[in-house]
């Protein structure tokens, strides 16, 4: 598809239609509709983003276009798979900004470290490409809030990857509890016990052959290499990861404040919204290592409205063990019973925790690209839409942060999404300073 603006192909694609099918005849014109691809480009390939590579290459409607890593050994791997199921062969770049200015690409797949989520994707809508970007939406507050804004602006889709939003498990969940048959819920929780292990303390190094670790850095703080702060361990520092709290509790806080949300709007009251006041308790307790975001956390959120709402999140990533059946999940109660949400089933219980119903499915990986290709075709917006779902899950995982590294409560105002009278809260919802020349542009 060209560079023009996606409205005004599906008008002159009606148009031409109607001159084809006039002269062609319909059922020729009908297959030539079919075959029509979204051209895709990749911004990182190893990681989860590997598996987005897979995910992406197994849809039909998909053309991989592009890849772009700035691990020569990572994009060997992905041109790879692509060339293995698709049959094509998709060209190589190094420096992401030439995707963002190609004319062959309709959307763009962001699976970078955290601190790499915003500049790519911001660019990306400035240049009236849609954009498919992991989670958590940016490295902070302010960020997320420029991409949600990039995204209006410029009339992009943007989905973010907590596939959670397209599994039909979930869904069925949320069916369950929209029935009222849990009754009045104040309360929900999410939590992570999945063990991980220490990253030791290993000395400063020369970045690898071929690697331009400067660019990898990016608006981070220049710092001698670490092999720790490079692939597969950078979430566990700050100047480019949000911890697991930003890593996999977003998944597991996304799906309880959908079902929480559900669960109140089942007794007629408004959606849930924003959380007002925040706090937390935590830290670096277990592991004698360089990680320097918490490994033991408990964060706390109040919602206003007529009855108030609780949510927590719990943290324990050196436990060998599940809680309430589930390594990582979500769960809510009410007074008449709760529900209990795992990775790839849920079970809701009674009075006296009798069994009622369940069900079960997996993450939904497929499920979400092919709504994500859909609604870049339809214009709609996607399940786990930036501004709608993904930004205000994300907030979440930022604010809960903050209040970590504070170590007290602060109270968000949820238009601004600024802390009342707080300057210290405030100085994190962004960096003290974005390294020259990544800063983010202006909208």
């Amino acid at each position: 598809m060209s560079s023009l603006s996606r409205r005004d192909f599906f008008h002159s694609a009606a148009a031409a239609t109607a001159v084809t099918a006039a002269t062609l005849g319909f059922e020729q014109v009908a297959k030539a509709s079919a075959s029509e691809r979204v051209r895709v480009a990749h911004v990182a390939t190893g990681g989860r983003a590997a598996s987005l590579v897979s995910s992406f290459s197994a849809n039909k409607e998909v053309e991989i276009v592009a890849v772009c890593d700035l691990d020569p050994s990572r994009l060997e791997k992905a041109v790879a798979t692509i060339e293995k199921v698709t049959g094509k062969k998709p060209r190589i770049e190094k420096d992401y900004r030439k995707l963002i200015d190609a004319k062959d690409i309709d959307a763009v797949v962001v699976g970078t470290p955290d601190h790499w989520h915003a500049l790519p994707t911001i660019l990306a809508c400035m240049n009236g490409k849609d954009v498919y970007v992991e989670k958590p939406d940016g490295h902070n507050i302010e960020e997320g809030r420029r991409m949600v804004a990039t995204a209006k602006k410029h009339n992009r889709i943007i989905q973010m990857g907590t596939q959670n939003r397209s599994a039909q498990r979930m869904f069925d969940a949320i069916e369950y509890i929209r029935s009222g048959a849990l009754g009045k819920c104040l309360f929900a929780k999410a939590w992570e016990s999945s063990k991980q292990g220490s990253i030791g303390r290993p000395a400063d190094s020369d970045p690898p052959p071929g690697i331009d670790y400067d660019l990898w850095l990016g608006s981070a703080p220049k710092r001698p290499f670490n092999v720790r702060r490079f692939h597969g361990h950078w979430r566990w520092f700050y100047d480019y990861g949000t911890g697991d709290l930003g890593n996999d509790g977003v998944h597991r806080l996304d799906m309880a404040r959908w079902a929480l949300s559900a669960a109140v709007e089942a007794q007629g009251e408004a959606p849930l919204g924003m959380p007002t006041v925040i706090s937390a308790v935590g830290g670096k307790w277990y592991f004698d290592d360089m990680q320097e975001w918490p490994d033991s956390l408990q964060v706390t959120y109040q919602y206003p409205g007529t009855t108030p709402k609780i949510l927590t999140y719990e943290m324990r990533v050196w436990a060998p063990y599940s809680y309430l059946g589930e390594s990582e999940g979500a769960a809510v109660f009410g007074d008449k019973g709760y529900i209990i949400i795992g990775n790839q089933r849920w079970r809701a219980f009674g009075p006296n925790n009798k069994d009622v119903q369940s069900g079960s499915g997996d993450y939904g990986d497929a499920a979400h690209v092919q709504n994500f290709i859909d609604c870049v075709k339809s214009r709609k917006r996607p399940n786990a839409d930036l501004e709608t779902v993904g930004h205000p899950s994300s907030v979440l995982c930022h604010a809960g942060n903050v209040a970590s590294r504070l170590g007290r409560t602060i109270k968000l105002d949820p238009v601004t999404e600024t802390f009342i009278d707080d300057k210290e809260a405030n100085e994190l919802r962004t960096r003290p300073e974005y390294r020259k020349p990544y800063e983010l542009p202006n909208v």
